[in-house]
């Protein structure tokens, strides 16, 4: 298979998997804030936040250094040892921090609620964090098919086992149980799809656990900055706030944290290819590669601002319950960060591929600062809105710092013509919405059928005034049944 069709059947089956557990996401998402309510889920979220900070330190950048390390080996018997020193790698950092997550709690102002569901779920992270190398390994032989997979059965072990939480009335405990079975399971599934290129082990060499450090401390400690302005936006809420308030927020955020799996799976599979030509020496390859890349970014990300201060309300009521009504407010916000987000992680992911990653440390850095003085600012006074508003600030430093840092090594500045066709388009498609009736998106049906109509609306008018071409299309079409010979020009 040419490597034109393999990224064309690997991005095909990943949206239609991405599409099948994003639904099944937000089914879970639904099941578990009206079992558990605004407190509950206020509760809950405060639980998977803190123990997140502890799994993303313990991430070391491990993921990205993967898809690095392998991606110009040809030996398997070298891949193979490098994966396994990886997996070893992973799993020491991860059980070491994990360690340290209740030992830091006895000094947090939590509820015993909290505390207890703290030390239940710590071993769910053990599972996400040892998945991640596999998945490096599968985006190298662009076999993200079997990922996503893995990530849709997962999901379907989760939604059962709320059931079973539901049937049984087992409380927060059992929710947190429920996740930790789709960890489990997730990792299983991925173990499993992978064995055709390798089983994985532990492996100890010093030598290559000395490299795997060298490759990943800047990645690790951007990751921590990243963090910061990422995460502690929920704990400073729990911190100063109530848990429903708490609650509120955390459904608008797993709503972006559903939407922007996209960005990261799409960037995950042509990280490889604009590493290749950079150190192939192809720059123009690179650009265009990138420039395409961040053209199908725009093309999502901009009408998601413009439908999301319509929608959100409506689509928080159906996914979570009439009782989270106020995180419609709270989405509007934070869906202007899910467009920075689409468009910022093509430049970071091509920062990694020109392995300039510790150039962005100090970018980094300056973000992470001025977001926590800003959360302590503005969250004690404005609760959930003080703390959309810095992670619109913050998402949107970071795309601006990387896409400066590509530019200055590469010389690639992204063509505007795409995103500002896509800004047209979706003003269309936003008077469309203005006068939409809003008795017709009372039910998830009618949901889903608006926004299949916008969606509609917004794809006729771009390809009108040629944001999409039909020779694009077409050229699209010919790459998928093998019709022509791959061109890199086209792609």
């Amino acid at each position: 298979m040419s490597l034109a069709k393999k990224i064309a059947h690997n991005t095909l089956i990943q949206i239609i998997g991405k599409v099948i557990s994003t639904v099944l996401g937000l089914l879970s998402l639904a099941l578990i804030t009206r079992y558990l309510g605004q407190a509950g889920f206020g509760e809950y979220t405060t639980i998977i936040t803190f123990l997140t900070i502890f799994a993303v330190i313990a991430d070391f950048g491990l993921t990205l250094v993967t898809v690095q390390m392998i991606g110009g080996v040809k030996e398997k018997d070298r891949e193979n040892k490098i994966l396994n020193n990886l997996f070893g790698f992973r799993l020491v950092s991860i059980v070491f921090l994990l360690i340290l997550a209740p030992l830091v709690l006895i000094f947090m102002p939590y509820s015993a609620a909290i505390k207890i569901g703290v030390l239940i779920t710590t071993i769910y992270f053990i599972f996400p964090a040892l998945s991640q190398i596999i998945i490096g390994l599968l985006q190298k032989k662009l076999s993200m098919d079997r990922a996503a997979l893995a990530e849709v059965l997962s999901r379907i072990v989760l939604i059962l086992a709320i059931f079973i939480v539901w049937f049984y009335d087992l409380g927060l405990n059992g929710i947190l149980i429920a996740t930790i079975a789709s960890g489990a399971s997730s990792f299983i599934f991925h173990y499993l799809f992978a064995v055709k290129f390798i089983a994985l082990k532990p492996e100890w060499d010093l030598t290559l656990w000395k490299e795997i450090f060298s490759r990943s401390w800047p990645l690790a400690i951007t990751i921590i900055l990243n963090l910061i302005y990422l995460r502690t936006d929920i704990i400073f809420l729990s911190l100063f706030k109530s848990a429903g308030e708490v609650g509120l927020y955390g459904a608008a955020y797993k709503v972006v944290d559903v939407l922007t799996t996209l960005p990261f799976m799409f960037a995950g599979l042509i990280l490889p290819i604009l590493t290749a030509a950079w150190i192939d020496k192809k720059p123009e390859y690179f650009k265009n590669v990138l420039q395409k890349s961040f053209d199908f970014m725009a093309i999502i990300a901009i009408p998601l601002i413009i439908g999301g201060q319509f929608l959100a309300g409506p689509v928080m009521k159906v996914v979570a319950g009439s009782e989270f009504d106020k995180s419609g407010i709270i989405l509007q916000f934070l869906i202007i960060a899910v467009a920075a987000i689409f468009l910022g992680t093509m430049f970071s992911h091509a920062v990694i591929a020109l392995n300039k990653q510790k150039k962005l440390i100090g970018f980094y850095a300056f973000t992470s600062i001025s977001s926590l003085i800003a959360y302590f600012i503005l969250i004690p006074k404005f609760s959930y809105f003080g703390a959309a508003a810095v992670t619109i600030y913050s998402e949107t430093l970071i795309a601006f710092f990387s896409a400066y840092c590509v530019f200055k090594y590469s010389r690639f500045f992204p063509n505007l013509r795409t995103i500002m066709k896509a800004i047209i388009a979706s003003l269309g498609m936003g008077i469309f919405l203005y006068f939409y009736p809003d008795n017709l998106q009372l039910s998830a049906f009618s949901i889903i059928l608006t926004i299949i109509i916008a969606v509609i609306i917004y794809f006729i008018l771009l390809c009108l005034i040629g944001g999409v071409k039909l020779e694009d299309l077409k050229a699209i079409s010919r790459k998928s049944s093998g019709s022509q010979p791959y061109n890199s020009s086209n792609l």
